[in-house]
């Protein structure tokens, strides 16, 4: 019996009594006085246990059966549902097996069976956060994940994202390695689909930007870092006219670290239910899965219906921007070295004050050369690398014949000489 319970039973007690009356009573229990009447007629019937609720005790009428609760957790029971939290539970509940349950009934019997572990929330220190973007496209955050996202069951992969500030809609791949080549595939993927953005939010990673090295003493000076050229992405983004905005902390991109740790919880999972070994795999589920049920249910509407993405015009030639560019010097028999390897320019294409002027050779990502004078392309050719330690056949047959014996005889013309004599 609760407090409240003891508290109404002693005052139907005094009403029985005419200690008070009913209106009394009923004021003070807060019923009416009709109430109080029935309240005191079950009170001469069944005595203290009158103010007791009659279905206390009893399973309610929407109790979900037990042999439902049973199959749940003999399911999430399954090493496959490792780690899983109910509300995770509970949807994979529903999608894969048709077991409706809400996550709260789910948490209950999870804990009950030892799968869930009701732990307090800790208060962490609080960031303030920066407002969104007021447009999608406005700004894009960029960053690659380490993480051990198939647990073992096949190579290390890396997952790059690209998640807007304004709407928090996600873009993201699966790679083998965190270079800038598969970053610009995913960038080439990214322009093709939505656009060019205003901005792109990344960390001061190598590939977006050359460290300066500096000496102490010029430190402590002040003096002025020197201007260090731009990395491959920095020009691709330059070309594009996207600004890139490098943050000065980890919470600065907070939105795309957020993403990272949602992520690692519930992709990691994911790929785990789906049995993914390899990259394609991953990169399947990503795209069929989890992206969508991102966009749908994580992402929101942009303050401003607007969008910042530019299109893609016809002198944003993606082969050429998003490739390996560097600067190289023709020679006088119209050759440019690149990466230890000779290439000619072809005969049609030599041109006036070619000699010795600068080119722009391209490396592409689908392994090709393009070399670029002014403003048009010419052809090239791979010339054959010589053959050192190579005799041609005319050159060995000009030669004599080595001799295949020694000489029969030693010469005799020192037989009597003596040094001591000198004769």
């Amino acid at each position: 019996m609760t407090q409240a319970e003891r508290d109404r039973l002693v005052a139907l007690k005094k009403a029985k009594k005419k200690l008070i009356t009913q209106k009394q009573a009923a004021d003070e229990i807060g019923v009416t006085e009709r109430q109080v009447r029935r309240l005191l007629r079950k009170l001469r019937r069944k005595g203290d246990q009158a103010v007791i609720h009659e279905l206390r005790g009893r399973a309610s009428n929407r109790k979900l059966p037990a042999e439902l609760e049973e199959r749940a957790i003999t399911i999430l029971s399954d090493p496959v549902y490792r780690g899983f939290g109910p509300t995770l539970a509970s949807e994979y509940l529903h999608k894969l097996h048709k077991i409706t349950v809400s996550k709260e009934t789910l948490r209950q019997w999870m804990v009950t069976a030892g799968l869930w572990k009701a732990g307090q929330v800790r208060v962490v220190e609080v960031h303030q956060w920066r407002p969104r973007r007021s447009r999608c496209g406005e700004l894009v955050q960029w960053d690659t994940s380490t993480h051990d996202w198939l647990e073992g069951r096949g190579e290390t992969i890396y997952l790059i994202s690209m998640i807007d500030d304004a709407t928090s809609r996600l873009f993201a791949r699966f790679v083998r390695h965190d270079t800038s080549e598969e970053n610009m595939r995913l960038l080439w993927t990214y322009l093709e689909r939505f656009g060019r953005p205003l901005a792109f939010y990344t960390d001061k990673a190598g590939m977006f930007q050359v460290a300066v090295k500096s000496k102490r003493q010029e430190q402590r000076e002040g003096r002025d870092r020197p201007q260090m050229p731009p990395t491959q992405i920095a020009r691709a983004l330059g070309e594009l006219n996207t600004v890139w905005i490098p943050p000065h902390s980890p919470q600065a991109k907070g939105r795309v670290e957020r993403q990272f740790s949602t992520a690692q919880d519930r992709l990691v999972k994911g790929l785990r239910v789906a049995g993914a070994h390899t990259i394609e795999d991953a990169n399947a589920y990503l795209e069929r899965e989890y992206l969508p049920w991102w966009n749908q249910t994580l992402a929101v509407q942009p303050a401003d219906p607007a969008d910042a993405h530019r299109a893609l015009g016809k002198e944003h030639d993606l082969a050429a921007i998003l490739s390996h560019v560097e600067q190289r010097q023709v020679s006088n028999d119209y050759t440019v070295r690149y990466d230890a390897k000779v290439y000619q320019i072809d005969r049609r294409d030599v041109r006036t004050g070619m000699r010795k002027a600068w080119v722009r050779v391209e490396e592409r990502l689908d392994g090709t050369i393009a070399v670029r004078f002014q403003e048009s392309y010419v052809r090239v050719r791979r010339c054959a690398p010589p053959l050192h330690g190579v005799v041609s056949p005319e050159a060995m047959e000009s030669k004599p014949p080595r001799p295949t014996s020694k000489p029969k005889s030693k010469s005799r013309w020192m037989e009597n000489f003596s040094v001591r004599r000198g004769r």
